[in-house]
């Protein structure tokens, strides 16, 4: 029976300040009538504001001893958990089935290697069995897009953590350009955000000695020149925002400390974001065009300040957008800064909608000197302005091009944009590919003018391109083989109607012919920082999910970015419950479809997804049959106290503004626990040393669950970081678990 903790009050309160809701619209009348109901969003404003203060959200929470990442009393917690659960998922005789196929599948030597310019050469970072931390590698062009590429390690990382005694896991590296053989390389104790990071030659393939080398932290860095760096970093005391990230940058000199650099450029501690950002523009040659700073102000809001001259000057760049690169000096032209507009803007006569991509002249953007009037511009600024169900994702600018993925109701073209000249505009040439798939933009090589590209969806495997964008063709390189027999599913693309009436479209993966309403389903949703959720290649679910006859569904709700800022904006901070909406709105309406039922249907969401489907159990608890709710955001109340979560206020709020409080305690889930409730078994599941989500909020979701009275399952991996990309043989543990625990509650067969 459960059974609510002694100081919990919020659930009652919350129960008392719920009120009916509206009918939720649907497609037929008979739908409506198939769909389960859903349960009133709770009335926020109705909740006493002594009772959403910090003190007392702090009194209410038993579990806080749970926020103290490698206490004591939590490790035990912890550990104690882990055994329970693995006892649970490795006794299910599917466990070692999935994890095999899964591993199989990450260690495979037929995957395509991912390729990346640099210099004159190809470079591929890669994992299998045997290297689980991973090879740096490299290889020519032409070898590359041979059948047997002849690698050159440049750094193995499994040899440097045993020859170091270290944990480190390999988080990339910033190569200078145009030659790019001195490397920034970033390394991870663990799998953590926080790096250190060190100078590598990649020709004597050694680390620098003397060379930079920066202590762990979460740093912004760029290289202004072969002997100095650009550094927003923990320089000491009063350096750091209050989400954990800097505002400082400074100028750091070869054989220089950090402690003896020039400062550069100031932002002020309460700034939000992720941090200053120093950005260096060059060209195809190298040659700098100017060198930014971006200074978040908060998690979507932004300034652009120019420092090419020594003193900051800021950009007329609108505060919402997103820098997406430079336009070189060609044919007289002035380099010109490529954005993405997330709010309307007007410049110089000319304006463009949220969602748009624009080029502007930079002497536009700097202010007019003294007694020279507003300067105009006498070409096109706006490159592309997507429609209402349009949205670009993947930019690469080159030096007179600009290449894009535009999606048109989830549904992707890579196009190739031209400036025709003066009052000509651009030129639009669309790439020959497939219909109906996700398009992935990879590494460009500015001066040749080519780009890699993928293209890819649910049941077909990923294929790589190479793009000459100023030739306006492509070829495949390379192919990646089927892991999955896909024979026996179909995709098909529904629309839900959400309880304010918009349309929110859903894809679904599932086994042809008649519908029986029992398939066991898995739907995935995030809805969150405008990030878009594609049809994508998911190898480890096709082998182990559909080849079992399991189904997939993806809700592209409100909040993600699927039809640009506008889809994303209308579900934050106050409007958060849309998303929530919307993805009960899909649940109910695959119910409705007869393609699953509720006890059959399983929701997986990760990190934001996190949010969502904990809101989901809380909210719609009728709706589903269970919940792997992975790397969570769940204590919403206290979100911003747990780094570094203060700095995606601009998405949810914030939990010390009275008004803001009311909203965001009407969702959080971890204050929505009710007894007596009818939760299905859950799946909560973090990683110690995630340093961008807190893993207080899966515990404490886990703890206070258990303690009510209600079956949860909880695990929490030691090692690996937010990304899970420290080891594949983990991974794919990982993923045994999550499609065990789906398999055990959503009635697919060959259990026990």
């Amino acid at each position: 029976m459960a059974r609510p903790l002694k100081h919990w009050t919020f659930a009652a309160l919350l129960a008392a300040a719920a009120c009916a809701s509206p009918p939720q619209p649907s497609q037929s009348d008979a739908m409506a009538a198939a769909q389960p109901s859903a349960p009133a969003a709770p009335a926020a404003a109705a909740i006493p504001a002594d009772r959403l203060t910090p003190a007392a959200i702090a009194a209410a929470d038993d579990f806080l001893w749970l926020e103290d990442v490698t206490g004591t009393r939590a490790t035990r917690w912890v550990n104690d958990q882990n055994r329970k659960t693995e006892a649970v998922l490795k006794a299910d005789p599917r466990y070692e089935a999935f994890r095999a196929e899964a591993l199989s599948i990450l260690t495979a030597q037929d995957r395509i290697a991912s390729p990346r310019f640099r210099g004159e050469g190809i470079d591929n970072f890669w994992q299998d069995g045997k290297n689980v931390r991973g090879l740096w590698r490299s290889t020519t062009l032409d070898s590359y897009t041979s059948e047997q590429p002849k690698w050159t390690t440049v750094l193995d990382i499994d040899a440097l953590a045993r020859r170091e005694g270290a944990n480190w896991i390999y988080k990339g590296a910033e190569c200078l350009a145009p030659d790019e053989t001195l490397c920034l390389v970033s390394l991870s104790d663990g799998g953590k955000d926080a790096v250190r990071v060190r100078e590598f030659d990649t020709k004597r393939k050694t680390f620098v000695a003397k060379g930079f080398d920066i202590p762990e932290g979460k740093h912004r860095i760029a290289w202004r020149d072969a002997d100095t760096l650009l550094v927003a970093t923990d320089f000491g005391e009063g350096s750091l925002t209050e989400s954990g990230y800097p505002f400082i940058v400074k100028a750091l000199k070869r054989g220089q400390k950090l402690s003896e650099a020039t400062e550069v450029y100031r932002g002020s501690a309460s700034d939000g974001g992720y941090g200053v950002r120093p950005l260096v523009m060059r060209d195809s040659q190298g040659e700098v065009l100017a060198t930014l700073v971006s200074r978040p102000l908060d998690t979507f809001s932004a300034e652009v300040w120019d420092i090419t001259t020594g003193k900051p000057v800021k950009l007329n760049v609108p505060g919402r957008a997103t820098l997406r690169g430079m336009l070189g000096k060609v044919g007289g032209a002035a380099p010109r800064l490529v954005f993405t507009l997330e709010e309307t803007w007007e410049i110089s006569g000319q304006s463009a909608a949220a969602g748009a991509v624009v080029a502007v002249p930079m002497r536009m953007l700097l202010p007019p000197p003294p007694g020279v009037g507003i300067v105009m511009s006498n070409r096109d600024l706006v490159i592309i302005e997507p429609s209402a169900r349009q949205s670009v994702e993947d930019i690469a600018v080159f030096d007179e091009r600009v290449i894009a993925t535009v999606y048109d109701n989830v549904r992707a073209q890579a196009i190739v944009f031209t400036d025709k000249g003066e009052f000509g505009g651009w030129r639009q040439n669309p790439l020959k590919t497939p219909e109906n798939v996700a398009i992935i933009l990879g590494s460009s090589a500015r001066e040749a003018e080519q780009v890699f590209f993928t293209y890819e969806g649910f049941l077909t495997p990923s294929t790589l391109n190479i793009a000459d964008i100023a030739a306006l063709t492509s070829e495949k390189v390379k192919e990646a083989p089927k892991r999955f027999d896909a024979s026996a599913h179909v995709v098909e693309q529904f629309e839900a109607i959400s309880r304010d009436g918009a349309r929110v479209p859903y894809f679904v993966v599932r086994p042809k012919g008649e519908l029986t309403a029992r398939a066991p389903t898995m739907m995935y949703g995030y809805g969150g920082f405008q990030i878009s959720m594609p049809p994508v290649y998911r190898p480890e679910l096709g082998k182990v999910w559909l080849e079992r006859g399991g189904a997939y569904v993806v809700a592209n709700i409100r909040g993600g970015g699927e039809f640009g800022p506008a889809w994303h904006q209308a579900a934050l901070k106050g409007n958060r419950q849309r998303s929530f909406d919307d993805f009960a709105a899909v649940a109910a309406d695959l119910v409705a479809r007869k393609i699953t039922s509720a006890k059959n249907l399983g929701i997986y969401g990760r990190s934001n997804g996190g949010v969502l489907t904990s809101v989901t159990m809380t909210q719609h608890p009728g709706l589903i049959g269970g919940a792997v709710i992975e790397s969570p955001l769940v204590d919403m109340m206290r979100y911003h106290l747990l780094p570094p979560g203060a700095s995606w206020m601009g998405e949810y709020g914030d939990p010390r503004i009275a008004e803001e409080a009311r909203f965001i305690a009407a969702y959080s889930a971890y204050q929505n626990l009710k007894p007596d409730q009818n939760y299905p078994e859950v799946y909560i599941t973090t990683n110690t040393r995630d340093d961008r989500v807190h893993p207080g909020h899966a515990r404490k979701f886990a703890a206070r669950l258990q303690a009510m009275g209600y079956p949860a399952l909880y695990y929490e991996n030691t090692q690996g970081g937010h990304s899970n990309d420290s080891d594949p043989v983990m991974n794919a543990e990982r993923w045994a678990r999550h499609y065990v625990y789906l398999a055990r509650s959503l009635g697919m067969g060959g259990g026990e």
